[in-house]
């Protein structure tokens, strides 16, 4: 499956308070997946490579095979290419990192683009820092990854109130109860009609 993705990040002060973000839809433009990260203490590059990894690795849980990433960060397209020197020692790490997460797909196209192409992550971003916390809504697995994706977990460590599934409850005998079925997870929309 191909997907198109939108990340941004930036740090309010630089460094300082900031947050990674990644918008991932289908090829129709239907939305999969979208989160903002709050980083407490961060700089605007560590906050691009920070959502350009949690991008892969949400590409991982959807079961995606191709990336089609977006950045208005030219250093971070640059960079990922190899075309600019990382100096950083964090950041390469976080290059390797990413690297790593990226070798599991058939292929990875990313390029530049204007601000004004990259409005629903940046929209995000801004999102987390103003509310200091999480944003969004995680991808729904559809496939169990059996590649290492640096220590995160195989599915979202929290999950949003829009897609927790019910957990089946158990009487005295420790046999489940039949429930109702619930229909299937909401789409969030952060942006209010953005």
């Amino acid at each position: 499956m191909k997907v198109k993705i939108n990340i941004d990040g930036g740090s309010r002060g630089n460094p300082g308070p900031g947050a990674s973000a990644y918008v991932i839809k289908n090829p129709e433009g239907k939305l999969l997946a979208q989160e903002g990260h709050f980083l407490a203490h961060c700089t605007n590059n560590h906050a691009e490579f920070t959502a350009l990894k949690r991008a892969a690795q949400a590409c991982l849980l959807l079961g995606a095979t191709e990336l089609d990433i977006r950045s208005d960060s030219l250093l971070l397209v640059k960079q990922y290419l190899g075309e600019y020197k990382i100096k950083n020692q964090n950041l390469k790490e976080l290059i390797d990192q990413i690297r790593q997460i990226t070798e599991n797909f058939k292929a990875v196209h990313i390029q530049h683009v204007p601000r004004e192409q990259n409005k629903e992550a940046d929209a995000l971003a801004n999102k987390a820092m103003d509310a200091k916390c999480d944003v969004g809504c995680p991808p729904a697995p559809t496939n169990t990854p059996k590649t290492k994706i640096n220590s995160a977990p195989t599915a979202p460590a929290r999950q949003s109130a829009a897609i927790k599934t019910a957990q089946p409850k158990t009487g005295k005998t420790g046999q489940k109860k039949a429930s109702k079925p619930k229909k299937g997870p909401q789409q969030l929309d952060l942006f209010d009609g953005f």
